[in-house]
């Protein structure tokens, strides 16, 4: 049963009673893991193994996301600057024990100027009970696995290179 979940501003990211802060590199520049973000959303799925559908909403100020399992999220897109960074808000979920949720990926260049490359970070910022926090806590290997193959799959899709995904 989908439900509603407690409306948070940008500001959660930072206060958030669980926070797993993940980051990787991609060869990728940041424009195009920008664009595969926050313009590609249909694309997820291909790269981001967790996500079996994802579409734009409300001409592109939101969004629908299933993932696998069948869990799925109705978004607001909370920031959306490109080549730096892109944040969407949870409202409406049939995840059991989310009480809020804000996902932000930051964007940078990972090398020195006018070198290619971006440095991500992940925050997944988290509201729930007691129970449903220290699972999540105790989820993060998982939840940085699937971050970082998530990563290497996009940034395989964006360069071109073949076996980076595995």
């Amino acid at each position: 049963m989908a439900h509603r979940l407690r409306p948070v501003g940008l500001d959660f990211i930072e206060v958030a009673p669980v926070r797993l802060v993940l980051s990787a590199r991609a060869a990728a520049t940041p424009e195009a893991v920008y664009r595969a973000l926050a313009e590609e959303v249909t694309g997820w799925p291909d790269w981001f193994r967790a996500v079996t559908s994802a579409r734009a909403t409300e001409g592109g100020a939101g969004r629908e996301v299933r993932l696998t399992g069948g869990v799925r999220f109705r978004e607001t897109i909370m920031a959306a600057e490109p080549e730096r960074r892109y944040a969407y808000r949870a409202d409406v979920t049939n995840a059991p024990g989310l009480r809020a949720l804000l996902e932000e990926w930051r964007l940078s260049a990972a090398g020195p100027e006018g070198s290619s490359g971006t440095r991500i970070q992940w925050t997944f910022a988290a509201d729930g009970p007691a129970p449903f926090r220290l699972t999540l806590k105790a989820a993060r290997p998982g939840l940085d696995h699937a971050f970082r193959s998530a990563v290497r799959a996009l940034d395989a899709r964006l360069t071109g290179r073949r076996g980076a995904a595995h």
